[in-house]
């Protein structure tokens, strides 16, 4: 952000209404992770749209009462007959509960064949602004993420056939590569439930655990590795009843009373219809993405404590 000021709240404002510093500390503690989850198919990359962003910041703004007016400060605009390049400085007043407002200005910039340039470089100036003002949550190896909303100027076939022989080397490279070095990429969809329900030993959970707080794992997901783990500790100290007598009979009736913690299908369904039914009433258009996005896996192979727990959080975000 270039320059930033502050405005304090109106005069006759109450002293224990919360100033906006404040609430944007509350906003951050709220904020989602997000991960680039849109792809440029005709460039073949994937790059996080302002859209994904908009979505993981509005329901905590609302949350906590708090709003951002944006304005455009300064302009450029200049064509060369192919593309049209847009440089602007947007500034924004980021407004809290008490009226008082931080104002911040951001630059942006996007390249456009058509008429879209300036929207671009908006929506470039925004998404920045969200990114650094609530320090949004973002994998580590894809901090250096950039716009990708707008075609490469001067995109002559020369170039793009000199862009095309790295892109199938770093291919082939990645073909190539050990194991070892792949693995970061695969971390990104890590099942970590399923790994809690395979570990052998405390030490095994203690691990995945530490490792699912460290790649940002929500609250919520945590919890249901540790329930796992309690389940799992639950089953292993219950009192083994073995058959009475020399009946060879017994045995077959042995796997009921272990297969009776497993849930049914009907829960996870009527807890499916409980979720869409919450973020239909919140108005959360991107609840599939959003949820594969925490969890890791599609709404449809999800457990009933996943799918309660994500439900609460859009119950408890759109109070």
């Amino acid at each position: 952000m270039a320059t930033s000021a502050y405005e304090p709240a109106p005069a006759g404002t109450p002293a224990d209404a919360p100033r906006v510093f404040a609430v944007i500390a509350a906003v951050m503690a709220d904020a989602m992770p997000v991960g680039k989850n849109q792809r440029n198919a005709s460039q073949n990359y994937q790059f996080r749209g302002i859209d994904d962003v908009m979505s993981a910041m509005a329901g905590p703004m609302r949350k906590h009462g708090l709003f951002i007016l944006p304005q455009l400060a300064q302009q450029q605009m200049r064509s060369d007959g192919k593309f049209t390049r847009t440089l602007i400085t947007m500034r924004y007043r980021v407004y809290g509960p008490a009226g008082d407002c931080l104002i911040a200005e951001t630059p942006g910039e996007a390249f456009d064949t058509a008429d879209k340039s300036m929207n671009k470089a908006q929506s470039a100036a925004l998404k920045y602004l969200l990114f650094t003002l609530f320090m949004l949550p973002v994998d580590g190896r894809s901090i250096d993420d950039g716009d990708r909303d707008h075609p490469v100027a001067g995109n002559s076939p020369q170039q793009q056939r000199g862009q095309q022989r790295p892109q199938r080397g770093q291919r082939q490279q990645q073909r190539r590569a050990p194991q070892g070095e792949e693995q970061p990429q695969q971390q990104r969809r890590r099942d970590y439930a399923g790994e809690a329900r395979k570990a052998a030993s405390e030490e095994q959970f203690a691990a995945i655990r530490k490792a699912a707080e460290d790649a940002g794992a929500p609250p919520e997901y945590i919890a249901e590795l540790d329930a796992i783990a309690a389940q799992k500790r639950a089953a292993s100290t219950a009192p083994q009843q073995p058959a009475a007598g020399p009946q060879q009979q017994a045995p077959p009736a042995a796997p009921a009373p272990a297969a009776t913690p497993t849930p049914p299908s009907a829960p996870p369904a009527a807890a499916e219809e409980a979720l869409r039914i919450a973020a239909s009433r919140a108005h959360l258009t991107t609840l599939d993405a959003d949820f594969e996005r925490v969890y890791g896996v599609p709404i449809a192979q999800a457990s009933a404590v996943q799918l309660h727990a994500f439900r609460k959080k859009i119950e408890g975000t759109a109070a």
